[in-house]
């Protein structure tokens, strides 16, 4: 299906609008249990594209569009939804906030490793990095949106309320920031461990001695090694900067499932009108996984936005925890995008399933991960060289093997992927109570959300144009996969639609799913904003249309009469000369436009031509 964001935006926006807001009040639910993570992700599906984009906007009453405001009906007219979402950006607020401390609780989304177990608790109320990434977007989301909507109402106690709203927001963002600083871990391992031989046998392919990958990791990590040991304070433990300076061990780093055993606490001074409260004693063991790298690296670019930085959502304090983010964000992303292309020949991430290095897992979801990741630097970096075209074909791969692109074999273990989704043991969770796993159902949203981001870097037509066609298939496998009858007709996910021999999946909505694809549909509208790409063979063929026009359209002028200004011929030649300069303009950034206004002005020119009797301009 062709990619319609807006279209699609105000479809999902209707379908959440029609779950939350069924008698013109916000409902959660309780169905399957709460969690800050799947709350947050319900109001982004509305807050994030409300912010990201102007069409979208709900903040100030006057601007917003008759069609945004129809899919919204239920939860009130132009004027009440504003007031609508402070008192459920209130609501989720106060519901995750404990008696000292914003909480970032796992909830449902945790689950035991053997069924036969329950978690504690004290488990599911462990915070994890989904929430704390996800808390940046929303609490920077409705910050923005508290700042417009408070100049454009009136009412004394509505203003109080986003007084304290904002109070409240300000404190989980800078808590959620403290929680990211304190889950980013640096593993180090010696190359004769378990892990260290993993990574080695990874980057070597079976082409490179351990001593070669020793000694190419050496030469390329130099550097990054240095920045982390000298630079990276906040939040880790300055142990692993002392052993990281030790250059014949291997490291990886990025974040890990929540906050790390024996993280330092970080020192905020509060600025807001509520504290942070006590840090929570960290239960993480120190390995970085993809999944949860992936998620962080999603969240903190929010932070240094322009939207961020125009209209001064972050405190001084908060800035502060802002450059000690982006610091690991580059970190990261520096060094999972050379390990991705380690080597002088096939790159490891061409190696498909990609293979973790502590627990052996195997999967495309992980391929998929360290893709995301190259695509976070590739867009850092404005890469347009053979690295783009070289993630072009992974991305191709990896819907094939996943059954997008491709159709399913008997008992296909690809299903897996999908549904029940990939599972990651949560190392460290077995000291307070039964050991908790993860499970990611998300691979084809995150697919077609980095396909779309890799579209907007691509300033090649060609791959561009396959990028465009793996996002349009890739889409419509997930709008196949909406739910068609229930409460949550319209929104995700219903995998047995696509996948018919995969279990029946009964159970409440996934926000997760529905989170992911509005995020695709707010990337696709950003892809749509951005100009063309600009053909140099078709501007050259547009300048030669344009002058050979404009040198007709003169002679044309030159030689015959000036026609009466409203006569048909007279309205004929001001819509030539309007054409032509036109076509002017546009040469530069729309070849292609001014390509067909040239030429339609030389079919005009010839046809004036030939109307007083002549063979054209040949000869004149």
């Amino acid at each position: 299906m062709q990619i319609k964001p807006r279209q699609n935006l105000l479809e999902v926006w209707q379908a959440v609008a029609r779950h939350s807001f069924g008698d013109g009040e916000w409902d959660w639910g309780d169905a399957g249990g709460r969690s800050s993570v799947a709350d947050a992700e319900r109001l982004l599906c509305m807050l994030y594209p409300a912010t990201e984009i102007t069409a979208f906007r709900l903040d100030d009453p006057d601007t917003t569009q008759r069609d945004v405001e129809r899919s919204l009906r239920t939860a009130g007219d132009s004027s009440e939804i504003p007031g609508n979402l402070v008192k459920v950006l209130a609501d989720f607020m106060e519901k995750h906030r404990g008696e000292e401390n914003p909480t970032f609780s796992g909830g449902a989304y945790f689950a035991a490793e053997d069924p036969k177990h329950e978690l504690s608790k004290e488990q599911r109320d462990l915070g994890v990095v989904d929430s704390y990434s996800m808390s940046v977007t929303l609490c920077l989301a409705t910050l923005g949106f508290l700042k417009v909507y408070r100049g454009k109402t009136q009412r004394a106690s509505t203003i109080k309320q986003i007084d304290r709203l904002w109070d409240s927001t300000s404190a989980r963002l800078t808590a959620a920031m403290v929680s990211l600083l304190r889950s980013f871990t640096v593993n180090v391992v010696d190359v004769s461990a378990d892990q260290g031989q993993s990574l080695t046998r990874l980057l070597g392919q079976g082409r490179l001695s351990e001593r070669q990958v020793l000694q190419r990791f050496q030469e390329r990590f130099k550097a990054l090694r240095a920045v982390i040991s000298e630079s990276v304070t906040l939040g880790l433990d300055t142990d692993v900067t002392d052993d990281l300076r030790n250059e014949n061990r291997l490291f990886e780093c990025g974040w890990a499932w929540s906050l790390v055993k024996g993280a330092p606490e970080v020192e905020v001074e509060p600025q807001t009108g509520e504290a942070i409260g006590k840090q929570p004693a960290g239960v993480a063991h120190p390995t970085p996984y993809l999944y949860f790298t992936v998620v962080a690296l999603d969240g903190i670019p929010d932070l240094f936005s322009e939207r961020t930085l125009v209209l001064g959502l972050l405190t001084a304090e908060q800035q502060k925890l802002a450059d000690a983010l982006r610091l690991r964000w580059e970190i990261t992303q520096q060094y999972w995008s050379a390990i991705a292309r380690f080597g002088d020949g096939t790159w490891p991430l061409e190696e498909i399933p990609w293979r973790t290095t502590l627990q052996q897992l195997e999967s495309e979801y992980f391929s998929l991960s360290v893709a995301s990741i190259l695509v976070h630097d590739l867009v850092r970096r404005r890469a347009t060289d053979d690295d783009l075209t070289r993630t072009v074909a992974v991305m191709e791969r990896l819907a094939e093997r996943g059954r997008i692109t491709s159709g399913m074999t008997r008992d296909d273990p690809a299903v897996g992927l999908h549904n029940p989704g990939v599972t990651l043991p949560l190392l460290g969770s077995e000291t307070v109570g039964p050991p908790m796993k993860w499970t990611m159902t998300d691979f084809s949203a995150q697919l077609l959300k980095r396909t779309i981001q890799l579209c907007s870097l691509s300033r090649n037509i060609a791959s561009q144009d396959r990028l465009l066609r793996l996002a349009e298939d890739i889409l419509d496998h997930l709008w196949q996969r909406r739910i068609s009858e229930g409460p949550g007709v319209g929104l995700w996910d219903n995998v047995h639609a696509v996948y018919p021999e995969s279990p029946h999946r009964q159970g409440p909505v996934s926000w997760s799913m529905t989170e992911r694809v509005t995020e695709c549909m707010v990337a696709a509208h950003a892809l749509y904003d951005q100009p063309p790409i600009r053909s140099a063979e078709l501007s050259l063929l547009a300048r030669a249309l344009i002058s050979e026009a404009a040198h007709l359209f003169g002679k044309e002028q030159m030689e015959q009469p000036a026609p009466a200004p409203k006569s048909p011929q007279g309205e004929e030649v001001k819509g030539i000369e309007a054409d032509l300069r036109r076509a002017r303009l546009l040469v530069d950034e729309q070849p292609g436009t001014a390509y067909a206004l040239a030429l339609g002005v030389l079919s005009r020119l010839d046809s004036l031509s030939r109307a007083r009797g002549g063979s054209g301009y040949r000869g004149v």
